[in-house]
Parts: C-alpha cells; structure tokens; sequence
C-alpha cells in the first residue's frame, strides 16, 4: 500500500535529521508533533542537496546532482518519487503550498557549489546566501503558519534573517573545511590567509544583526513552532558566541563546536524561559 511506501519516506527523511545534525534534530523535537515530520521533510531535502556537492568527491558529483535535480522536478510534478527522500519532501511542499520559486533558488544556490569558489562581491555572497539558507527558513515558515498567508507574510523577513544568521555561522564555525579541502571563500573583501580579529569582528557583528532580526519573528511564531525554533536560536548564538571569543588562528586551524553537555544545558534553560514566557 502507499501508505506503507510514505511512513518509509517519512522515517528516512527522519533518520538523515537525526544521522547528520543532533543540534538541528534535538531542536525538531521541541516543536509539535504536527509539524515535525514536515521540517524532517524538508531538512532531508536540503541536506542529500548539500551533500551531493560537498562529500561525494569520489564521484561526478554535476552528473548526480543534476539526476537528483531531474528526479525532484518529476516528484514536484507527479507527486510521488521512488526515491524517500524527495518522496517525503514533494508531500510537504504540496501540503504547504510551497513556491516552485523558493525551491529554484535553493538548488540554484547548490548548483553554484559545484564549480563556483569565490565570492567577491556582496551582491553574490547575499544571492548565495538567499539561495543556500533564506528559502530554507521560508520552507520551514510555510509550516509553521500552516497555510495562515497573512502571519506568513508579516514572519518572512525575520525568518530569512534567521536563516542568514545559521548558515553564516556555520561558515565561520566550517572555515577550515571550506577553504582547505573545498577552496571555497564565502566571505567577500576578507583574506582567509590572513582573517584577522578586525575581519572576524566584522563578520560576528553582521551576523549579530540578522539574529537580532529573527529573534523578533520567534517572538511571533504559533505555539507549534516558537519552543523549536527558538532552541535552534539558542545554539546557534551560543555557537556564535564561542566563535566571537576564540581567536582567528584557531578558527581557521580547528572546528568550533558545542559539546553535548552545553547542548542539554541549552534545552533546560530554554525550556525554562519558555515555560516562564521569559521569551519576550
């Protein structure tokens, strides 16, 4: 039956949320049990995107990703895919009401990984970052307000400000990574051979303002979502915060992370404030 087909898609797009990120994984448990498969669904999506065009080095990695781009074009259009994962995602971008333009931009921006290294220009860093992590955070917004198109309109600027703060902070917290092994350079008008704590700063204050900015549409999310979102905006600031005091050098010679102690102290204290509606 293909409800036994789905309930498998379901549990895969699941099992790829827990297998690749504990982090964004503990913060989907926090949010209701009515919409969590939905951001399992689309954090599947995105993650074999990602994957595809950072680790499948033994592989021709334009060829799989153009397969995988074919295959989502004929699971948006027919609304079933042999494949779980773009089988699970198809059901939420249908059930949601997702744009086909939204998901455009994100495979454009994946897209760019395959050949493009450097971003020299802010006008190219913003258009990578609306690709790779703004649309990310309006899919999971189109779940969120669960179809409620007015809250969707009034929360968009704030979720994608969000989604800008993540994904920049994961550059920062992957520089070693991306410049040594991928030689990619985010960052525009910053020397990685010579990142500096000016440079750094910089970066750590930019990202401070978009988290500013999201944090104002967490205060606004329904119920069903404000307790998981904002335990994912607990970690990330924490993140940011470990990055903002650890000195260039070691930031470009080692991974930043938040170990799972400091993790479990993050959900108490943000359950706390959530239950004391301190989160105001």
């Amino acid at each position: 039956m293909k409800s036994i087909f789905d309930n498998i898609s379901h549990q895969s797009s699941k099992l790829v949320t827990k297998s690749y990120s504990t982090s964004f994984s503990m913060a989907v448990k926090m949010l209701a049990p009515s919409i969590r498969q939905d951001i399992y669904n689309i954090y599947g999506f995105v993650r074999f995107a990602d994957e595809i065009v950072d680790t499948f080095h033994d592989y021709n990695k334009k060829v799989l990703f153009e397969n995988f781009e074919k295959e989502l074009a004929d699971a948006l259009e027919h609304k079933i895919s042999l494949n779980p994962i773009l089988n699970s995602f198809q059901e939420t971008v249908h059930k949601y009401n997702i744009e086909n333009d939204i998901i455009d931009a994100f495979m454009n921006s994946m897209r760019l990984d395959l050949e493009k290294k450097v971003y020299t220009t802010k006008e190219e860093y913003q258009d990578y970052i609306y690709g790779s992590a703004d649309v990310v955070g309006l899919m999971c917004l189109k779940v969120f307000v669960n179809g409620d198109l007015k809250k969707y309109n009034e929360l968009k600027v704030s979720a994608m400000a969000l989604g800008s703060a993540f994904q920049k902070v994961n550059f920062l917290r992957d520089l070693k990574e991306d410049y040594e092994l991928l030689e990619r350079t985010y960052f525009p008008d910053t020397n990685l051979d010579q990142l500096d704590e000016a440079s750094k700063q910089k970066i750590v204050q930019e990202i401070e303002n978009d988290f500013k900015l999201g944090y104002e549409g967490i205060l606004n999310l329904p119920p069903q979502a404000k307790f998981g979102v904002y335990t994912a905006y607990k970690y990330y600031t924490k993140l940011l915060h470990k990055l903002k005091k650890t000195p260039p050098l070691e930031i470009k010679n080692a991974r930043i992370r938040v170990n799972n102690y400091q993790k479990f102290g993050l959900l108490a204290s943000s359950y706390v404030n959530y239950k004391l509606h301190l989160i105001q």
